[in-house]
C-alpha cells in the first residue's frame, strides 16, 4: 500500500485515512507514548505501520510482529499508543489489497482491552462482513457480543465461517448466562444452538454439542452415543478437517483433536468420560481405525495417571490390544499394562512375545519391544531380564531422545532395576561390565549407581567395580552414596574413600567423612561424629540431625539439641527432627503432632507428597497413629487422586508406592473402632 491517493478513503475516529495516510501517521505525536515495555521503543510502531503499508500486498505476517507491544501484557496498563496506533491498523485490516489481512485482525483481537473500549472499532467490526472469508473468521472474537454475532449468522453460508460463528455464539450466550444477561438476543441464540443440534450436518451438530456445554454441561453426557457414533463414522474424518477452523488456532482441527476437547466436556462427570474413552477404543478396535484407537487410548492414559479407579476397566482393554496391528496402538497397550505392574500377570505371555516388537510412533518414546520388557519386569517375570541391562544402557547412551513428560515413555532406569533387588544376583555382571566399560562418564554410570544405592549390601559385588569411579566428581558423590547403603560390608573402602576426588565444598567433604565413618564399622565412632558435627552446627537444624536416627537410643543425650531444632524449623528440617527425636528417645509426643502437619494436609488435597512419605515411614516405625492421623489416612485410602504430581508413569508408580505405605501404617496401628486396618 502507498500514500499516492489512487484508494478510496477511510473514515476512522474522524481521520481520513487514505489506504493508510502517512500524513496522518507522521502526524501523531509518538515520541509522548509508550509501548507495553520499556524495552520496545514507540518508535517501532510508526516505523512498522509504514513499513507495512509500502509493503501493501506484499506485506507478511512477520511484518506485525513489532505492533505486538501494543497488546495490553497480563495484569499491565494498557501501552498509550495503542490508541494511537488502533485506526492505522484497523485501515490496514480493512484495506483488501493488504497482504498479511488474517494477521492484522488477530492484531486487534488481542489489542482489545477495557482501556480502549470508548475507541471507534466501527471499522474492526465491520470486518466481520469482509469478502474474504478468512478475515471474517479472524474477526469473530471482535464481535464483542451476541448482537452482532446473530447477525452474522443470519447470512453466513461458508461453512469454515458458520462452524466458528456457531462456538462463538455459544461461548457469548453462555457469558451473558452466568452474568444473568438474558434478552432477545440470549433467546435466538439458544434458539440457533436448537435448530442445530436438531440439524442433520454431524459435524456442526458435534460444534453445536461444544457450543451448548456452557449453558448444559450435562449436553454432552446425554449426547454421548451419537459423539461416539459421529466420531467412530469413518465417512466424517475428513469433514472435520475441512470446515472445523477457529480464530485462535493455526489450521483445522482434525477429528483426533475434538476427541481430546470432546473429552474435556466430560471431566465433570468421571464415569462418563471413562465410558467414552473406552467404548471409543472399542469401537475403534472393531472397524479397525487405528488412529482413533491410538487418541482414544492417549485419553485413556491420561484418566489412568489421574485416576486409580480406571484400572480395573483399562487392564483387559489393554491386554486385548498387545495383537493390534497397528503398532503405535500396540505400544500405548503395553505402556498401559507396565504400570499397571502385577496386575498384569495374565498377559505375560503375550508381553513376551513382544520383546522383539521394533515397532515405535513417531510422538512417543520407546518401542514396544522396550516396553513389553518393562512390563514383565514390572509383574516378576524372569523373561524380562535377558538383555534388560543392555536395552537400559543403550537407552541412556542415546542422543537426542526427548518426550512429553505426561506421555507414555521409557521409564527411568531406577523405576526399572530398584524393584528387582531379588534378582541382584543375575543383573550384576551385566551392570557391573556396563560400568567398567562407560567408567564415570559412561550413560548410563550414573543411574546404576542410584539403583546400586537402593540395593544396599546386595550390591557389594559391585565394589571393586566402584573405587575407580571415585577419582572423577562426575560420579564420586554417587558412589560416596552406595558404599554409605553398603554399610560396613565396604569397609574396605575407606582408604579410596579419604582419597575420592569432590568439588571442594564443606557439604561434599562432610559426606565423604559420613560415609567413611558409616562403612568403617565403629558403631560408638559414628555416634560420636555425627553427634558431635549436630552440637556444632551454627544453627542446630543445618547439623546431620537425621543421621542420629539410626543410633536409636544409644543418641538420646542429644535428644535436646534435636528438640531445638524441631521447635525452630520448618519443611524438611522439622519433620527428619520429629522423626530423629522420636527415634532417640522412643516417645510418640511431641513427635506425633509434628507428623500430622506433614499428614493432614494431603486428606485435604495437599501436594507434599515428599513429606508424606517420610512420615509414614516413621509412623510405621512407631507402630502407632494419633487418632487425626488415622482419620487422614482413611480420608487418603478412599481418595480418588493419584498421590504424585511428577506427571505421567512415575505418578501411578509413586501414588502405588505411598498407598502401601498408608496401608502399612494403618496396619501398625492397630484395629480401632471394630475396623481392621
Amino acid at each position: 500500500m502507498t500514500a499516492d491517493g489512487e484508494r478510496d478513503d477511510v473514515m476512522v475516529n474522524g481521520m481520513t485515512v487514505t489506504g493508510m495516510s502517512l500524513e496522518a501517521l507522521d502526524s501523531v505525536a509518538w515520541d509522548e507514548l509508550e509501548t507495553a515495555h520499556p524495552r520496545e521503543p514507540v518508535e517501532d510502531i510508526p516505523r512498522a505501520l509504514r513499513l507495512l503499508a509500502l509493503a501493501g500486498a506484499g506485506a507478511t505476517e512477520e511484518n506485525c510482529y513489532p505492533l505486538y507491544s501494543l497488546v495490553t501484557r497480563d495484569g499491565g496498563r494498557t501501552p498509550s499508543a495503542a490508541a494511537a496506533a488502533l485506526p492505522f491498523v484497523i485501515a490496514l485490516a480493512a484495506d483488501p489489497a493488504m497482504g498479511a489481512r488474517v494477521a492484522l485482525v488477530e492484531l486487534l483481537v488481542a489489542m482489545q482491552a477495557p482501556a480502549l473500549t470508548d475507541e471507534d472499532w466501527t471499522g474492526a467490526w465491520a470486518l466481520l462482513a469482509d469478502s474474504e472469508p478468512t478475515v471474517r473468521r479472524a474477526a469473530i472474537p471482535l464481535a464483542a457480543g451476541l448482537v452482532r454475532l446473530l447477525e452474522r449468522w443470519r447470512v453466513e453460508t461458508v461453512p469454515t465461517v458458520r462452524l466458528p460463528l456457531l462456538l462463538a455464539l455459544g461461548e457469548a450466550a453462555s457469558g451473558e448466562a452466568r452474568v444473568d444477561r438474558i434478552g432477545d438476543a440470549f433467546d435466538e441464540a439458544r434458539a440457533v444452538l436448537a435448530n442445530v443440534l436438531a440439524g442433520d450436518d454431524p459435524v456442526l451438530w458435534v460444534a453445536a454439542v461444544h457450543a451448548s456445554a456452557g449453558l448444559d454441561r450435562e449436553l454432552p453426557v446425554r449426547q454421548m452415543d451419537r459423539l461416539i457414533e459421529v466420531f467412530s463414522d469413518p465417512a466424517h474424518r475428513p469433514r472435520f478437517e475441512e470446515v472445523w477452523y477457529t480464530p485462535d488456532v493455526d489450521g483445522p482441527w482434525t477429528r483426533e483433536d475434538l476427541v481430546r476437547s470432546t473429552a474435556w466436556m466430560l471431566a465433570h462427570d468421571p464415569d462418563a468420560e471413562l465410558s467414552f474413552a473406552v467404548r471409543l477404543v472399542e469401537t475403534a478396535d472393531r472397524t479397525k481405525d487405528a488412529a482413533l484407537c491410538r487418541e482414544a487410548l492417549d485419553l485413556a492414559w491420561r484418566l489412568l495417571t489421574e485416576r486409580r479407579s480406571v484400572e480395573a476397566a483399562l487392564l483387559p482393554l489393554a491386554g486385548g490390544l498387545l495383537t493390534h496391528p497397528d503398532g503405535a496402538v500396540r505400544l500405548r497397550a503395553a505402556n498401559m499394562l507396565a504400570v499397571l505392574g502385577p496386575a498384569a500377570a495374565p498377559y505375560a505371555d503375550r508381553l513376551a512375545e513382544l520383546l522383539d516388537d521394533n515397532a515405535a510412533d513417531e510422538y512417543l518414546d520407546g518401542t514396544v519391544g522396550e516396553i513389553a520388557r518393562w512390563a514383565l519386569a514390572r509383574t516378576g517375570d524372569p523373561r524380562a531380564l535377558p538383555g534388560l541391562i543392555e536395552q537400559l544402557r543403550a537407552q541412556e547412551e542415546e542422543q537426542g531422545r526427548g518426550y512429553v513428560i505426561g506421555d507414555p515413555r521409557r521409564p527411568d532406569i531406577k523405576d526399572v532395576l530398584i524393584p528387582l533387588r531379588a534378582h541382584a544376583d543375575v543383573l550384576l555382571p551385566s551392570m557391573r561390565e556396563t560400568i567398567r566399560q562407560g567408567g564415570a562418564r559412561g550413560g548410563a554410570t550414573r543411574g546404576f549407581l542410584e539403583v546400586l544405592e537402593a540395593w544396599g549390601e546386595d550390591a557389594l559385588p559391585a565394589l571393586p567395580d566402584l573405587l575407580p569411579l571415585l577419582a572423577d566428581t562426575w560420579t564420586a558423590l554417587h558412589v560416596v552414596a552406595v558404599l554409605a547403603a553398603m554399610g560396613p560390608a565396604a569397609a574396605s573402602a575407606v582408604p579410596a574413600l579419604h582419597a575420592c576426588e569432590v568439588f571442594d565444598s564443606p557439604g561434599n567433604h562432610h559426606a565423604v567423612a559420613s560415609a567413611a565413618v558409616r562403612i568403617g564399622g565403629d558403631r560408638a565412632a559414628a555416634l560420636q561424629f555425627f553427634g558431635d558435627a549436630v552440637l556444632a552446627a551454627a544453627e542446630p537444624w543445618h547439623g546431620p540431625i537425621g543421621a542420629l536416627a539410626e543410633f536409636g537410643l544409644d543418641a538420646a543425650p542429644y535428644a535436646d539439641r534435636v528438640r531445638i531444632a524441631m521447635e525452630n524449623s520448618t519443611h524438611w528440617p522439622r519433620l527428619t527432627a520429629a522423626i530423629t527425636l522420636w527415634a532417640i528417645t522412643g516417645q510418640a509426643e511431641p513427635s506425633m503432632q509434628v507428623l500430622e502437619e506433614f499428614v493432614l494436609p494431603i486428606a485435604d488435597g495437599g501436594d507434599g507428597f515428599g513429606f508424606l512419605r517420610e512420615a509414614l515411614q516413621a509412623l510405621i516405625g512407631m507402630g502407632e497413629v494419633s487418632p487425626a492421623i488415622r482419620a487422614a489416612l482413611l480420608a487418603v485410602r478412599q481418595s480418588e487422586r493419584r498421590l504424585s504430581a511428577e506427571g505421567g508413569y512415575p505418578m501411578i508408580l509413586r501414588d502405588k508406592e505411598l498407598r502401601d505405605l498408608v496401608e502399612h501404617a494403618l496396619a501398625c496401628a492397630g484395629p480401632c473402632s471394630g475396623e481392621t486396618c
